[in-house]
C-alpha cells in the first residue's frame, strides 16, 4: 500500500443542500481530492436521492472531479446524461447489474473513469474477471442506501483482499471505502489497504465545522506516513 496516496472524497449526501455550493467550496479549500455524489433510485436501495440537476449545478462551483456513485438498477440509463452534466467518473455496483462489462465499456466510451462497488456481503473474488478494466474499486463499509451508519469491521478483510488481487494482477486501481468513515475508522481502513476515503456525516454534519473535520481526517490518516 502506498500511504502517500490517501485521498478524501466528501460525500454531499450529508451536506446542507440550501448551502451546497458553499460547503463544497469549503471542502475543496480544506483539501478534498474529489466530490462524491450518491445517486439512488429507490429500487436498488430503499432511498431516493440526487440526480442530473445537482451534478450540473455543482460543475461551475468546483474544479474538483465529480465522482458519481450510481446506486441504481440500470446505470446505463444515466451515464450519458450525467457525463454531459459534468461528471468525471462513475462507480457502479457489481450487484444487480444487467451486463457489467457493457456498462464499464460504455463509461469508458464517454471518456470517464469507472469503478465498481462491492456491497458488504459481496466477496472480493467477484472482481477477478473485470479488475483490469477498472480505475477504482469501492468497498462498501456499510450497506448502501443511507448516510450516518456505523462502519462494519468485517469489511476490513475485504479491503486487504482487494489490495492483494490488484497486486497479483499488477494493477494500480484505487481502493476506496464508503460508509461510517471518521477519524478512527479512516485509520483502520487505511491500514487494511484503502487509499480513498468517502466521508459524509463526519464532514458536513460535524459540530466543529467542515474545516476542522477535514483536518481531523487528514491528521488521523497521516499517522501511517509519519
Amino acid at each position: 500500500m502506498n500511504t502517500s496516496l490517501r485521498r478524501l472524497a466528501p460525500s454531499i449526501l450529508a451536506a446542507d443542500f440550501a448551502n451546497l455550493g458553499n460547503q463544497v467550496t469549503i471542502a475543496a479549500q480544506a483539501g478534498a481530492d474529489r466530490i462524491h455524489i450518491d445517486v439512488m433510485d429507490g429500487h436498488f436501495v430503499p432511498n431516493l436521492s440526487m440526480g442530473e440537476p445537482i451534478i450540473k449545478s455543482l460543475r461551475p462551483v468546483t474544479k474538483l472531479p465529480l465522482e458519481v456513485h450510481l446506486m441504481v438498477t440500470d446505470p446505463d440509463l444515466f451515464l450519458e446524461e450525467f457525463a454531459a452534466a459534468g461528471a468525471d467518473s462513475f462507480i457502479v455496483h457489481y450487484e444487480g447489474n444487467k451486463n457489467l462489462h457493457r456498462t464499464l465499456q460504455k463509461a469508458k466510451s464517454l471518456g470517464k473513469k469507472i469503478g465498481v462497488a462491492l456491497n458488504p456481503a459481496t466477496p472480493a473474488s467477484a472482481l477477478e474477471a473485470i479488475l483490469s478494466e477498472l480505475d477504482l474499486v469501492l468497498v462498501m463499509t456499510v450497506n448502501p442506501g443511507f448516510g450516518n451508519q456505523h462502519f462494519l469491521p468485517f469489511t476490513l478483510t475485504k479491503i486487504t483482499q482487494v489490495e492483494r488481487l490488484l497486486q497479483e494482477q499488477n494493477h494500480s486501481a484505487e481502493i476506496e471505502v464508503d460508509g461510517g468513515i471518521d477519524a478512527t475508522t479512516i485509520l483502520l481502513a487505511q491500514r487494511a489497504g484503502a487509499t480513498v476515503f468517502v466521508a459524509g456525516t463526519f464532514i458536513f454534519q460535524n459540530p466543529r465545522g467542515i474545516l476542522q473535520a477535514m483536518d481531523a481526517l487528514q491528521k488521523s490518516s497521516s499517522v501511517l506516513t509519519s
